[in-house]
């Protein structure tokens, strides 16, 4: 079942076109690894894709995804790093898009927050202060944050940017299996490894699409041999 299908669309960033020649669907339980260099329009195409900014032309079709059904994990920027909040706080708020006219979180909702800081591994850090945290256990503070919103997709920028690989495997492997749950994953990622072990299909981005199909395809590609060989793509 397709989540989303981009038919042609490109998107604009600044008045210059940043991705421009997309035609890829996404389906339920796939794992797409979004991939080009630098400054090729990966992050504009997420923001595409949650409807923060429009197509310029094309269509970008989510009849089987609403908006309050995807979690999105953006790049921090260095003041996000250094938020004064609660850990707690965080986490729950990723439930904001249900609350409707709520003032308050509901008690499944905050149950549900708990079961997210679990599932990834940091339930004993609920109660310390966010910017008081190593960078790999506030990537994974973000990630049950973006748990908390996700109902069928995982929208991820950058995820692992900034962390050891050590740190960069473990949160590639606990994403994996998040996808192995069910869960749809669209990562935007610079990270060769990731879309050898992880990927089922791949999107690489040079301002306009270069390719798209099964991670295997794209092993077998001139774009896909000198990204995975660890050369300029």
């Amino acid at each position: 079942m397709a989540l989303i299908a981009c038919r042609n669309a490109s998107f604009a960033y600044e008045g210059h076109v940043a991705a421009g020649g997309l035609s890829f669907t996404v389906n339920a339980g796939d794992y797409l690894c979004v991939v080009g260099e630098n400054g090729s329009g990966k992050s504009t195409l997420l923001k595409g894709l949650l409807r923060l900014i429009a197509p310029r032309q094309g269509d970008v079709l989510t009849d089987g995804l609403r908006a309050d059904e995807i979690g999105y994990l953006p790049q921090q920027t260095a003041a996000q790093k250094d938020f004064p909040a609660g850990v707690f706080e965080v986490v729950l708020s990723g439930c904001l898009p249900r609350l409707g006219l709520r003032p308050f979180y509901s008690r499944k909702e905050k149950t549900e927050a708990r079961e997210n800081l679990r599932r990834l591994g940091v339930l004993e850090l609920r109660g310390r202060c966010y910017r008081e945290l190593s960078g790999g256990q506030q990537k994974r503070v973000l990630l049950a944050r973006a748990l908390c919103a996700a109902r069928k997709a995982l929208l991820l920028d950058e995820p692992a940017a900034g962390l050891d690989p050590a740190a960069a495997q473990e949160l590639y492997r606990t994403i994996r299996e998040l996808n192995s749950s069910g869960l749809t994953v669209v990562m935007v990622t610079h990270d060769a490894r990731c879309v050898t072990e992880y990927a089922t299909h791949v999107l690489h981005l040079r301002n306009e699409q270069v390719f798209f199909g099964t991670a295997g395809d794209y092993a077998r590609t001139d774009a896909g041999r000198r990204f995975l060989g660890g050369g300029a793509a």
